[in-house]
C-alpha cells in the first residue's frame, strides 16, 4: 500500500490518531510544522489543522475528504518528513527531492486509545501524575508523579521547551549521537530535561556539559546527575569565554546567559560548527550606550524605550551574524525560568545559505545604527586567532 492509500484507509475506518508533516521542501511554504489530527464537532467527523510558523499555532478544522486532499498537497509538493500515527502502527516516512516516498512502519503491541474531542486536554512531552525522576529530585513533582501547584509554571515551561526542541529534532535528521553543551545552565532544569528527552524519549546516545558559575550550583547538579545515574551529564564551573573542547559539539544551548555571555557561547558554536543553537539572551546592556541614528532619536531620548530597542538590536545584530555565519535563524518567544516576562528565543540551524548577502545585511544594519566596536565581532577574532596559534 502506498502512504496515501494506509491515510485514506485509516480516515474511513476512523483508525488515524495523528499526522505531522516537518522539514520544508518548498521554500515559498510559510509553515515550518503542521500537526493534524481528527476531530468531531457535532455530527461531523473532521481534521484539525495546527500550523506553525515562528512557534506560533494556527489552527483551522477542515472535512475529512477535503483534508485528506490537502495532506497529500503538502506531502507531494511541500514537506519532506511525515510521521503517521494509527490505533494499531506508527508510519515515519520521506520525501526525496524527486518525489519519491519512503516509509517504515511498525506495529504497536497494542491498539492505542484515540481521542476525538474537540477541546482536549494539552499533551505534554513529559505528562503531569505520571512520576519522571529527575523532577521529583528537582522538586517539581511528588513521588507519585503530581506536579506542586507551586511548580506547575516552571513544569508548563519545561515541556514548552522541549516542545521547542521536539521542533528541531523532527525537523533536521539528528544521529543516533549528539553532543550538547549548555552555557549557563543555573539549577539546570532545561538541562535535566533535554538529557531526559535525548535519552529516555528517544532513546538516543547524548552527552551533555553543563557550565555554571556558580559552585554550589553546580556540586547540586552534580551530585542530583549522580543520584540519577545520568552517566554522559556533567556539570563544571567555568567561565563561558574560558571553555573549549576536542570533543565535536552538536548542539549549543545559552538560557539566560547576560549580556555578553550569550555573545561568547554564540561565537563558540560557530567555531565548533555547532550544527544547532537555542539561544535565549538576557540583560543585553551592550548597544545601550553605543546605537546612533538621528531619525531615530525621539525613541533613544526615552531611556525605558531606549533600553527596549537596544535590546532588539542586540538580537537583530545576533541573527544577522549567525546568518552570515552559514545559519538558518528563527526568532521565537520563550518564557523565562525564574520570572515571568517573555524572551525572545534564537533557533539556529546550521544550512551553510548565502553567506555574501547575509554579511552585506550585517553590514547595513550596523552602519545604520553607527556601530563600530562590536563585542561579538572582538570575541570572535580572538577565538579564530587562537586556534591559529
Amino acid at each position: 500500500m502506498t502512504i496515501f492509500e494506509i491515510i485514506e484507509k485509516a480516515l474511513n475506518e476512523h483508525t488515524l490518531v495523528s499526522i505531522t508533516l516537518s522539514g520544508i521542501r518548498d521554500k515559498n511554504h510559510h509553515y515550518n510544522r503542521i500537526d493534524i489530527r481528527p476531530i468531531v464537532i457535532g455530527d461531523f467527523y473532521m481534521l484539525q489543522f495546527v500550523k506553525n510558523i515562528d512557534n506560533k499555532d494556527i489552527h483551522e478544522n477542515l472535512k475529512a475528504d477535503i483534508g485528506y486532499d490537502l495532506i497529500r498537497d503538502l506531502l507531494e509538493n511541500s514537506f519532506r518528513n511525515f510521521n503517521v500515527v494509527t490505533t494499531d502502527k506508527h508510519i515515519h516516512g520521506l520525501v526525496s527531492k524527486k518525489k519519491k516516498i519512503t516509509f517504515k512502519m511498525m506495529e504497536w503491541d497494542k491498539q492505542i486509545n484515540l481521542n476525538l474531542s474537540h477541546n482536549r486536554k494539552k499533551e505534554y512531552i513529559i505528562p503531569d501524575n505520571k512520576p519522571c525522576l529527575f523532577l521529583y529530585h528537582l522538586g517539581v513533582m511528588d513521588a507519585k508523579g503530581k506536579v506542586y501547584k507551586s511548580k506547575y509554571d516552571k513544569f508548563r515551561q519545561i515541556n514548552k521547551f522541549l516542545e521547542i526542541m521536539d521542533h528541531v529534532v523532527t525537523s533536521e535528521a539528528i544521529g543516533d549521537c549528539i553532543r550538547i553543551v549548555d552555557f549557563g545552565c543555573g539549577k539546570a532544569y532545561l538541562t535535566f530535561a533535554v538529557y531526559y528527552y535525548f535519552k529516555e524519549v528517544l532513546g538516543k546516545n547524548v552527552f551533555i556539559m553543563g557550565l555554571d558559575l556558580k559552585e554550589d550550583v553546580v556540586d547540586f547538579c552534580n551530585t542530583t546527575t549522580a543520584t540519577l545515574g545520568y552517566d554522559n551529564l556533567t556539570f563544571r564551573r567555568e567561565d563561558i569565554r574560558n571553555y573549549s573542547t576536542k570533543d565535536p559539539v552538536d548542539m549549543v544551548l545559552t538560557l539566560h546567559a547576560c549580556d555578553t555571555a550569550t555573545d561568547a557561547a554564540l561565537v563558540k558554536a560557530i567555531k565548533w560548527q555547532a550544527k544547532y543553537i537555542l539561544s535565549v539572551p538576557c540583560c543585553q546592556h551592550e548597544m545601550f550606550d553605543k546605537i546612533r541614528n538621528k531619525a531615530m532619536q525621539p525613541m533613544l531620548d526615552q531611556g525605558l524605550i531606549k533600553e527596549r530597542l537596544s535590546s532588539l538590536v542586540t538580537d537583530t545584530l545576533r541573527v544577522l551574524f549567525l546568518q552570515k555565519e552559514g545559519y538558518d535563524v528563527s526568532t521565537l518567544e520563550f518564557i523565562s525560568m525564574e520570572h515571568t516576562p517573555k524572551n525572545l528565543m534564537l533557533r539556529g540551524v546550521k544550512k551553510n545559505n548565502d553567506r555574501i548577502s547575509s554579511t552585506r545585511q550585517y553590514n547595513d544594519f550596523k552602519k545604520f545604527w553607527n556601530l563600530k566596536t562590536v563585542f561579538i565581532e572582538e570575541f570572535y577574532d580572538r577565538e579564530m586567532k587562537n586556534d591559529e596559534s
